[in-house]
């Protein structure tokens, strides 16, 4: 019985694999446009990809020369604070003899 049994399993099985095997054209041409509309827009995607990749660089570009440039305004800022309070300091020193030689001149 045993041996009967397998080879009527086998034969079936073969039976279901060679029916659902069978794809008719219109449905393979179906199967076929729809990877090559995958394939399109894949292929738009990279190219929407690459594009925003290159805004990004540009935009990285602009930012570093933006940074280079308030570096550099900063750079000036520091030395224009540092003059300020230069004169400032001599400023005050000078305000400071001013005074002790108007008070000399007084108590005289």
């Amino acid at each position: 019985m045993k041996k009967i049994v397998a080879p009527v399993v086998l034969v079936i099985s073969l039976g279901f694999l060679g029916g659902c095997a069978s794809v008719s054209k219109e449905e393979l041409d179906a199967v076929r446009a729809t990877a090559s509309k995958a394939v399109a827009d894949a292929a738009a995607a990279k190219t929407s990809a690459d594009n925003a990749a290159a805004a990004a660089a540009k935009a990285q570009s602009s930012a570093d020369a933006a940074k280079s440039t308030a570096d550099a305004a900063k750079s000036s800022s520091d030395a224009a604070k540092s003059s300020a309070d230069a004169a400032n300091a001599c400023c005050q020193d000078t305000q400071t003899k001013i005074d002790r030689m108007f008070k000399k001149s007084m108590y005289k």
